[in-house]
C-alpha cells in the first residue's frame, strides 16, 4: 500500500482525460443534459445514456457507475448532487463525492478525474465546492483504496485558481495527503 498518492489540478476538458473514470456532475435522474453531462453524452455516445436509463433514478447524494462509451476512460461515475433542474447543497456534494470515491474503490480503479461538481448549472459556490471535494478526497486517499491519483479538471482559470488556493491552504495546515 506504499504507493504515492497525489492530487493534480488541470484546466481543460474532462472528457479528454486518460484515466480509469471521470465523474459526471449528475442529476439524480441520470439524464445527461447540459454542461459536463452534455459533453459526456456528445463525446461518449448513446451507450452511456442507455446505461443510465437502465439504472434509473438514484438518491440525491449518491452515485452510479456506467461504462465510458467512446471516451478514453473505461467508466463514468455519475455523482448525483442535485435533482434535475435543482440546486446542489453542501451535504449532497459531500455525499456524492464520497459515493463516487467508494465506487472507484469497489471497482479497483487507480485514477479518477472530477470536475467542480455542482458549480455550473446547479449554482454551487466554487470555493466551498473545492473545500468540500478536496477534504473528501484527502479522507479517501488516507484510507484503504486502490485510487492513487485524483485529478480535478477545471473548466476555466477561476475554477483552477480556487481549487489550487484551497489545496495550498489545506497543505499549509497539515491537512493534505
Amino acid at each position: 500500500m506504499g504507493e504515492k498518492k497525489e492530487i493534480r489540478f488541470t484546466q481543460g476538458d474532462l472528457t479528454e482525460m486518460d484515466v480509469d473514470a471521470i465523474v459526471n456532475a449528475a442529476n439524480n435522474d441520470l439524464q445527461l443534459g447540459a454542461g459536463v453531462a452534455g459533453a459526456i453524452r456528445r463525446k461518449g455516445g448513446p451507450s452511456i445514456q442507455r446505461e443510465c436509463d437502465e439504472i434509473g433514478s438514484i438518491p440525491i447524494g449518491s452515485a452510479a457507475i456506467t461504462g465510458g462509451g467512446n471516451l478514453k476512460p473505461r467508466h463514468v461515475i455519475h455523482a448525483a448532487s442535485m435533482q434535475l433542474g435543482g440546486q446542489t447543497t453542501a451535504e449532497s456534494l459531500r455525499s456524492s463525492t464520497r459515493w463516487s470515491l467508494r465506487l472507484a474503490r469497489e471497482h479497483g480503479l487507480e485514477s479518477i478525474a472530477f470536475p467542480a461538481v455542482g458549480t455550473g448549472i446547479a449554482g454551487f459556490p466554487l470555493r466551498e465546492c473545492a473545500e468540500i471535494m478536496l477534504r473528501e478526497v484527502v479522507t479517501h486517499l488516507k484510507g484503504q483504496t486502490p485510487v492513487t491519483t485524483v485529478h480535478f479538471v477545471l473548466f476555466d482559470a477561476a475554477a483552477l485558481d480556487a481549487f489550487q488556493a484551497v489545496w495550498k491552504e489545506l497543505v499549509e495546515k497539515g491537512e493534505g495527503i
